[in-house]
């Protein structure tokens, strides 16, 4: 499933609201859900630990690793290892690739996830992926043009 936006703020404003756990905290999560926890290990291997909260108080915890970093232009990450290539328990969900591409002062925002199952794709989509990651690409605008 792939989310593509032209987005007016530059790729490297965007690229620090992605990596930056304050910045994330801001925009990650759709609203009226928060994101209480971000931690990150920017670096191929290294660890993400991201929290999204309901407005009832339910934790929904997102651990994971980086596989590749491209300062200003690519992250690509998984939820099948939680750092330094330490398996995750239980079965992996997805890879996730966003990519910032320049086009004059604004940019191209390409987010992508991949799944391990048809049915993991569709429990994405009835989950509110289309939806919900265009929340977040705005929050993300929104924010990126405020740094």
């Amino acid at each position: 499933m792939t989310l593509t936006r032209l987005l007016d703020a530059p790729a490297d404003k965007l690229f620090r609201c992605w990596t930056t756990p304050v910045l994330m905290k801001q925009w990650f999560a759709p609203k009226p859900y928060t994101t209480p926890v971000v931690e990150t290990d920017v670096r191929p291997g290294g660890a993400s630990n991201v929290t999204m909260r309901s407005p009832d108080g339910q934790d929904m915890p997102c651990p994971g690793q980086y596989l590749e970093v491209v300062p200003n232009r690519k992250l690509v990450f998984t939820d099948a290892f939680t750092g330094d290539w330490s398996p995750k328990d239980g079965a992996p969900f997805m890879v996730g690739t966003v990519t910032f591409e320049p086009e004059g002062d604004k940019t191209r925002y390409i987010a992508t996830a991949r799944h391990w199952s048809a049915e993991d794709k569709q429990k994405h989509e009835a989950m509110g992926f289309h939806q919900g990651w265009s929340i977040c690409a705005d929050q993300l605008e929104a924010l990126a043009k405020t740094i």
